[in-house]
């Protein structure tokens, strides 16, 4: 006659085992690594949501070592591999893809957020202004970056200095990491100011913002 309680308490030890094998198991583990922002020597990484800000040389508590890392691209180190990354490239075992675009962006000199992004496709810094109306820039910057401002509409702008008169235009696009935007509205003023690019409201308004964990977060609106 079988011993049903005894059946029982084997299934239960077996059931137990298979599901311990699983969980140790590193061919069953999923994981997601996507670098959200990149700068000299430094990038922010996520692994599996879990946000990090890695210098070269440096290992995250999940294990990620940071090889190297420039604006375009970063090379990481995980459980033996290397991988490239860039802002639209990420590794993982198996993970969902991004709904919309976003970017992170840390606090940078004079407790500034300065970004890396394009104007009409040239690259160029910005520094984030909530204060700023427009997209504004000097002269000199609009030249670099091929900005035509002759045909722009005259305008008077009161700054710290005084009032400076300028010209207001309409931009191709304006992109931060892989947050774009279309037909953003600017101001270029023709003496010497702003220094840098100011990431004003034209485009700020058209993405969502917020500030987590000192990161300032820029998402694409839906």
């Amino acid at each position: 006659m079988w011993n049903y309680a005894y059946i029982d308490d084997v299934r239960v030890r077996i059931l137990t085992s298979i599901l311990l094998w699983a969980i140790a198991s590193p061919t069953l583990a999923q994981y997601d690594i996507q670098v959200h922002a990149l700068f000299k020597n430094t990038a922010v990484i996520s692994f599996n949501g879990q946000q990090r800000m890695l210098k070269a040389g440096k290992t995250s508590p999940e294990g990620i070592t940071l090889i190297s890392a420039n604006t375009q691209e970063a090379v990481i180190e995980y459980e033996g591999n290397q991988h490239t990354l860039s802002l639209s490239r990420r590794v993982g075992g198996k993970f969902a893809k991004a709904d919309t675009a976003e970017v992170r962006v840390p606090r940078g000199r004079g407790n500034h957020y300065i970004a890396s992004g394009k104007i009409n496709g040239y690259s160029t810094n910005f520094i984030v202004d909530t204060g700023a109306t427009t997209v504004t820039m000097n002269a000199a910057m609009a030249q670099q970056l091929r900005v035509d401002y002759s045909d722009g509409r005259p305008v008077s702008v009161g700054t710290a200095n005084g009032t400076a008169r300028g010209y207001r235009v309409t931009l191709r696009s304006v992109s931060v990491g892989t947050v774009k935007v279309n037909n953003v509205e600017a101001i270029v003023l023709t003496g010497d100011s702003p220094p840098e690019v100011l990431l004003g409201n034209s485009y700020l308004s058209r993405v969502e913002m917020k500030v987590e964990n000192e990161l300032l977060v820029l998402k694409a609106k839906l």
